[in-house]
């Protein structure tokens, strides 16, 4: 397995943006400052997928296919119609059908006609799927899903300050104030 890379020995993103105050010296200092902030919530995505998948590399699935089996897991009947699963989860039809298919493949879903729906189809979750979302996220509890090195203030700030900028984006439409 190759290893990965040396940290560097200063902060790239810092760095960029400094070359950005150089290369356009004539911004808005907040324009500095989204781009500082843009850039390292990108690159904490890509850690903390890194870091999720390969804590779940064990159990043969992804965070996507996580994340669908933790919502088949809280359904009341353990099922869900495939169009609820994507509104969820908030992706396309073609992602869900993906890691459905992945899901259904390793045993850990199954496929059935939707009683309510004649043209619709539900992903059910099997024994198997469920201790594999068990296992999983007693996994993800113990690291703290990965962001250990935050206190609990400095995630509720995380949290806040992201739910503001996604109701922005009408990423969701509950106008009710912040539940903290």
């Amino acid at each position: 397995m190759p290893q990965p890379p040396s940290p560097l020995d200063f902060d790239p993103i810092e760095r960029a943006g400094v070359l950005w105050e150089k290369h356009w010296p004539d911004e808005d200092p907040e324009v500095y400052a989204a781009m500082r902030a843009v850039t390292s919530i990108m690159r904490a995505h890509q850690i903390l997928i890194a870091d999720l998948d390969s804590m779940l590399r064990p159990f043969g699935i992804t965070f996507s296919r996580y994340e669908a089996l933790v919502l088949l897991t809280h359904a009341r009947a353990g099922s869900l119609p495939l169009s609820t699963i994507g509104q969820r989860l908030q992706v396309h039809a073609t992602s869900v059908t993906n890691v459905i298919d992945r899901l259904e493949g390793a045993g850990l879903v199954r496929r059935m006609p939707n009683p309510r729906d004649g043209r619709g189809t539900l992903a059910v979750i099997t024994d198997a799927g469920r201790d594999v979302a068990r296992k999983a996220t007693e996994g993800f509890n113990a690291a703290r899903f990965g962001v250990s090195s935050l206190g609990p203030d400095e995630l509720g700030a995380v949290f806040t300050v992201l739910r503001q900028l996604r109701r922005d984006a009408d990423d969701f439409t509950d106008r009710s104030p912040d539940p903290a």
